[in-house]
């Protein structure tokens, strides 16, 4: 599917940084201020629904209605898409080929190490996508493990390593690329059931009679509840554009206009975050 790309390389250092589309530098300016003075920033989505995907040639979604907001907020910045399969976005943000991550990408310690989110953008159970009846009766990850069932996960998503976390066996899970994947898989009888978001998952299964979402879980790795929080992803070094998206963050979270833009994309009050919940508490696990 094509995207509008415009790439920018950014030298290692804050001293030298190239202005998008022209290879010319622009010595001294931070990514902050260049995003600014163009009024558009590089973002990064890989077509998942309800977070960031196309539809008649437009990206939509709740990330990109969320950030959309908070970019012109900052100074008018228009978001500049480029698709990539989930698991290559973190490498494609630090190979400076997109500024900003705009996914619903789950804030994780092992994330964290690669990269910088911001506070939490929204709150979301995981579930189960089974065939219709759900045969095995699958409820959660121990479910999974007590009946054998084979369970796809999403390359790169945050349930590979919530699954391998409660104890699911290598043999029993399958690597999809994408949402369609896992889907298709499930309805081929590849796999028993695909984890992902309920949030996800409901999106995905709408309007399909061959499947449906169990009911959502909240996953547990070594007796502890592991919190699902989506948010947007930056460089470690964009100090200035996470803490300018972060200032703006914290006023819409705690306004009606959070609800008015997530609402057409299936979100409810159950997915606001606690405006008090932040990354760096998420990314110490």
């Amino acid at each position: 599917m094509p995207a509008a790309a415009l790439v920018a390389t950014l030298g290692l250092a804050a001293c030298t940084f190239t202005e998008p589309g022209t290879g010319r530098s622009r010595s001294g300016e931070n990514t902050l201020d260049r995003v600014v003075a163009d009024q558009t920033i590089n973002v990064g989505f890989a077509n998942e629904r309800p977070y960031a995907y196309r539809d008649r040639g437009e990206l939509v979604g709740q990330s990109p209605a969320v950030q959309g907001y908070i970019f012109d907020q900052i100074g008018g910045i228009e978001l500049e898409p480029t698709m990539f399969e989930f698991g290559s976005l973190i490498q494609a943000l630090n190979s400076e080929r997109v500024d900003v991550v705009t996914a619903g990408m789950f804030i994780t310690p092992q994330r964290c190490r690669q990269a910088a989110f911001s506070n939490p953008v929204y709150v979301a159970k995981t579930a189960l996508l089974v065939p219709a009846g759900n045969p095995q009766q699958l409820s959660d990850f121990q479910s999974v493990i007590d009946t054998g069932a084979r369970l796809a996960v999403m390359n790169g998503a945050a349930e590979v390593g919530q699954a391998e976390g409660a104890g699911v066996p290598d043999g029993q899970l399958q690597l999809v690329a994408d949402q369609q994947a896992g889907l298709d898989a499930v309805k081929a009888g590849r796999a028993d059931a695909f984890a992902l978001t309920s949030i996800s998952l409901r999106a995905l299964a709408d309007g399909d009679s061959s499947v449906e979402v169990a009911e959502p879980f909240v996953p547990v790795i070594d007796g502890e509840e592991q919190i699902n929080a989506g948010a947007a992803v930056f460089r470690q070094r964009d100090t200035a554009l996470r803490e300018a998206f972060n200032a703006e963050l914290a006023k819409l979270i705690r306004s009606e206009k959070w609800l008015e833009l997530v609402e057409p994309y299936g979100f409810t009050e159950d997915e606001r975050p606690d405006p008090d919940l932040t990354a760096e508490q998420l990314c110490q696990g």
